[in-house]
């Protein structure tokens, strides 16, 4: 039934828009901070910069003209006098700050030659009663005020249901999670303010227990209901695909690549779908991995489809698995396909045809492989690339390829950015997880160089010096344009004046807005090696190889992400000569780096090591940056911390299956309370 919002009022609206549409929303949105209005301070007791609450007669009231107006009051509290000084106001402002009115103000006191005086203080008549306990002050929107999002959560905080969802054995006797969130909305003046802060009072530990394992019997539950799925099981063939592949590769698998196929090959041998997440630095040879867990698919007569986020990386993936693996189908009578978005009319219907006959037995592509006219054969096995960089909706599509007669496809998953250990235990607890954490021999180290983008002229000289040795170059960009609202150096304008700087050279250009022969044709000349210069915008990020590039000028570094930056590196250092990678920031007239900038840029000059650079991205950042739109329509943690709370997170980990098996009700209620109906999302 459509609900009639007709006669909302603007704060109803705004509380809707921060997602408080139930009780327990309310009663879960918790201040930022508090203001401790239960005293009060004497002006004469007061210092320069103290914020602080008094109460005082109003001596003297006017309005001082000019291009500004003002509104001063003068109040006496009988120890000393302060002047109070508005820019902003209205009558009503005037009339309850007459001469002779009884007021309590808070604000910061200034002093000065003219004496104290406070700048767009609170106020409020003087009753004489003093608050019991702290004022909190919530996250709000415009629309919203703080008296009327007060009244909202006490009144959310009545009606929520805040019955005990722990087992009995778990409970806490004295903060439960009413006694919590009571303390928590309306704490008492003696408490210290840094535990609640800080979050590490009591009653905030109840909470982030609480969430976390909210998260982790979501997580468990979606894994428990895949297991529960059935899937074709998929087992190697001696003498076919898989061992041609092995016995014609050019190297040796290192051992953890032996190490991740046996997992991924194990599980697809289960009736139940893989879903696995294969993890691994920048050149770590996951490729090859994903190319041997196809063959295993394709040798028990099923397809397997591979899906990447950029035309640039499907293509790549494409011709590297067509050199290995068409010569060995061909002998079958079956082969590879492309399903890109530029495809023409005539030559798209040939490769379609081809898939839904099953001849095509693997298929590569962009999110073109997900679309209703791409229909599979026999789909067993779906990989996935960068993950992260793909929404639910659109890997759910892969998934219901083949969700037919009750059975799933298996599902590998890849991502060049290595998932921290806490952040595998919490939003990636419902996958396996597969890492390859060791590079094949021969590649070598990238020295990472910090430099302030007034040395320019020094970086394109020594990019001179890379051609003069036979070698390639990549410049990497922000923006494709100019942009009058971003003041950043556009790689068009790059382009130019790396061509008139370098005479003789191709420099060439490439942007997410080009036409895709246009990408191609520019791509192929830089891998053939006819191209000295690549100027770029990020979708060379990940998947390019090109070994004879060894150096990568990355240009306004502070604007790009500690993940992003790892991933752009890695596209040098791939062949046997010396590599680098400088970082240019800009400075302009005085210093602009903040400090999350700073932060991401030592991180890089300090290692090369991706998991550590990992492990401090989700330091800085949190974890969006690796969840990408895995958490489409449900909120981050809002409470815990996945680094500080550890302890709970293995706490929560240890309970959820004990009340999953022993407790179904109460870990239902639990997560209805704590995610509503966000968990789906999580299953994806």
């Amino acid at each position: 039934m459509a609900v009639d919002r007709s006669r909302e009022s603007p704060a109803q609206r705004a509380l809707r828009k921060l997602g408080l549409r139930r009780p327990i929303d309310l009663a879960l949105h918790l201040p930022l901070r508090y203001e401790d209005e239960t005293r009060i301070t004497a002006l004469a007791d007061t210092h320069d910069g103290d914020v602080v609450q008094i109460a005082a007669t109003v001596v003297g009231s006017e309005i001082r003209p000019g291009p500004r107006r003002q509104l001063l009051v003068t109040v006496d509290d009988g120890t000393d006098r302060c002047l109070l000084r508005f820019f902003s106001f209205y009558p009503s402002h005037q009339k309850a700050l007459a001469p002779g009115a009884r007021i309590r103000v808070r604000g910061e006191v200034r002093g000065g030659f003219a004496g104290r005086q406070m700048l767009h203080p609170q106020f409020r008549p003087d009753t004489g009663e003093l608050p019991t306990a702290l004022t909190p002050v919530y996250p709000t929107t415009a629309g919203l005020p703080q008296s009327y999002l007060r009244k909202a959560v006490l009144a959310g905080l009545a009606r929520a249901d805040l019955s005990e969802t722990l087992p009995a054995q778990v409970q806490h006797a004295h903060w439960s999670l009413r006694t919590a969130l009571d303390f928590l909305h309306h704490p008492t003046p003696e408490v210290s303010l840094a535990a609640l802060e800080d979050r590490s009072h009591p009653a905030w530990q109840r909470l982030k227990a609480e969430e976390l394992l909210a998260q982790q019997l979501s997580q468990l539950t979606a894994k428990r209901e895949r297991d529960q799925l059935r899937a074709p099981r998929l087992q190697a063939m001696a003498g076919a695909v898989h061992d041609g592949l092995l016995a014609a590769l050019p190297f040796a698998l290192t051992g953890a690549q032996q190490r991740v196929v046996a997992e991924i090959t194990a599980d697809l041998a289960k009736p139940q779908p893989m879903h696995r997440l294969l993890q691994g630095d920048v050149g770590s040879g996951k490729t090859v991995v994903a190319a041997l867990a196809a063959a295993v698919c394709m040798d028990a007569g099923w397809q397997c489809a591979l899906m990447a986020p950029t035309e640039i990386l499907a293509e790549q993936h494409f011709r590297k698995l067509a050199d290995w693996l068409e010569p060995l189908l061909a002998a079958r009578g079956r082969g590879i396909a492309w399903l890109g978005g530029g495809q023409k009319k005539k030559e798209r219907e040939a490769v379609l045809a081809r898939i839904a006959s099953g001849e095509a037995a693997l298929v590569v592509g962009t999110h073109a492989v997900i679309q209703d006219k791409v229909q599979f054969q026999r789909l067993a096995l779906a990989v996935i690339d960068e993950q992260h960089r793909f929404g639910v909706a659109q890997r759910l599509a892969l998934r219901g390829k083949l969700a037919r007669d009750g059975q799933e496809p298996h599902l590998l998953m890849m991502s060049a950015t290595p998932i921290p250990r806490t952040l595998a235990m919490s939003y990636y607890a419902d996958l396996d997880v597969s890492t390859i954490d060791e590079l094949p021999p021969g590649r070598t180290p990238v020295v990472t160089r910090v430099v302030n983008e007034g040395r320019r002229d020094e970086v394109v000289a020594r990019i001179g010096e890379q051609l003069r040795e036979g070698r390639q170059v990549y410049w990497v960009c922000p923006l494709i344009e100019e942009s009058e609202a971003v003041d950043l150096v556009n790689a068009t304008a790059t382009h130019a004046e790396l061509s008139d700087a370098l005479p003789g050279v191709l420099v060439g250009l490439l942007h997410a807005r080009m036409a895709p022969a246009e990408k191609k044709a520019v791509m192929a000349l830089f891998t053939e090696g006819l191209m000295g210069v690549l100027v770029s915008t990020t979708v060379i990020e990940v998947g390019v190889d090109v070994p004879n590039a060894s150096l990568m000028v990355i240009e306004h570094a502070e604007r790009f992400g500690l993940s992003q930056l790892h991933q752009l590196r890695g596209r040098v250092g791939r062949g046997a000569a010396a590599s680098a990678c400088v970082l240019l920031y800009a400075t302009g007239d005085a210093p602009r780096l903040g400090e999350t900038a700073r932060a991401r840029l030592k991180a890089m000059a300090e290692t090369t090591d991706g998991f550590e650079i990992a492990r401090r991205d989700l330091e800085i950042r949190g974890p969006g940056e690796f969840l990408g739109e895995r958490q489409s329509g449900a909120p981050l943690l809002r409470f815990a911390d996945l680094e500080e709370d550890a302890a709970l997170l293995a706490w929560a980990r240890e309970l959820a299956p004990q009340m999953l098996d022993a407790h179904p009700d109460l870990a239902e209620r639990h997560v209805h309370r704590w995610l509503g109906g966000k968990a789906e999302f999580l299953k994806a």
